[in-house]
């Protein structure tokens, strides 16, 4: 399936067909709900979301698992080494890092900002240091860089029915709910990171501090409290998708499975961690496959029909 979707995309250089492969390769390992939606997109723009996806799991790879004995230095040290590889990819269209070479090509492909990227890679190095975040704003100031610029680097793939930047918010949106329910999801792992990812304010308001939960993630005792506060923070979650959702009708309609399919997959999420009564700081909530499997046929469905609908109708320009 790699190679249908290589040679519907056009690519046709060894070295470069090998990069994406490698960026398919970490979408499926370390991106499962992300990667089956991917998979209801056309086929020749699935590439590119692959080395999207690719570049920020290799750079979040850098910061989180360069190795359990990595230093902090030394973690910042592969970071700029990849930021400085990213920098001369991005002008040069070339790179001998495969996840920048996938990048750099789809980049051009899709005139995607390059800004995108220096976001993302500045809340990267922010992992290196930051632990907390006092607040939903200071939080947000963080997710925009790792979560709503992907969103926004996805719009040129997907393609839209109305001028980009009235999708803009809604993509920067719908990146930041996916985030925030991984972060909801896996607080208990982010604590063995020495991070965490919910608002110092928010877990205050139930009287949920840092000790608190490592309190309950060492002993694995549950704490009303703490059960409290996920929910008030999966219901700040459901807003933002609820804000969001309006943008897929914006999108290309043939793309608007895929990300119907992500939001749904990703919202299930939530449902889940409310089914194992708010327990994410001892253990990942997963999805069942058969709703996985029901969501994923819905996809299939939905996109056989926009394709039927507009089968005549030209895919969006894409920059040679």
């Amino acid at each position: 399936m790699s190679t249908r979707e290589l040679d519907a995309a056009r690519i046709t250089d060894p070295a470069l067909r090998a990069a994406y492969r490698t960026c398919r390769t970490l979408n499926a390992r370390h991106g499962r709900t992300y990667f089956l939606a991917t998979r209801l997109l056309p086929v020749e723009r699935r590439p590119a979301v692959h080395s999207l996806y690719g570049f920020a799991r290799h750079a979040d790879d850098l910061v989180d698992d360069l190795g359990t004995s990595a230093t902090t230095e030394e973690r910042a040290a592969a970071l700029d080494h990849l930021d400085r590889r990213l920098a001369a990819g991005l002008r040069t269209g070339t790179s001998d890092e495969p996840v920048v070479h996938a990048l750099a090509d789809t980049v051009r492909r899709y005139a995607i900002d390059h800004r995108h990227f220096h976001d993302f890679m500045v809340s990267m190095r922010s992992d290196l240091t930051v632990t907390d975040y006092p607040d939903l704003a200071a939080l947000s100031r963080y997710t925009h860089g790792s979560a709503a610029v992907i969103g926004l680097q996805m719009l040129p793939v997907l393609g839209t029915v109305v001028p980009r930047e009235e999708a803009a918010p809604y993509a920067a949106g719908l990146g930041v709910a996916f985030q925030l329910t991984n972060f909801l999801r896996d607080v208990g792992e982010d604590l063995d990171r020495g991070r965490i990812y919910l608002p110092a304010d928010l877990l205050a308001a139930h009287g949920v501090d840092r000790a608190l939960l490592s309190w309950s993630r060492a002993t694995g005792h549950r704490d009303a409290r703490i059960t409290r506060a996920l929910r008030e923070a999966a219901a700040v979650t459901r807003e933002m998708y609820h804000r969001a959702a309006p943008g897929i009708a914006l999108l290309d309609p043939v793309a608007r499975p895929c990300i119907r399919t992500a939001h749904i997959l990703y919202g299930s999420i939530l449902d889940a961690v409310a089914d194992d009564g708010y327990a994410a700081v001892h253990r990942r909530a997963v999805v069942p496959r058969r709703r996985r499997a029901a969501v994923a046929a819905d996809g299939l469905a939905r996109l056989a029909a926009a394709r039927r609908r507009h089968r005549r109708a030209p895919a969006p320009e894409v920059p040679a």
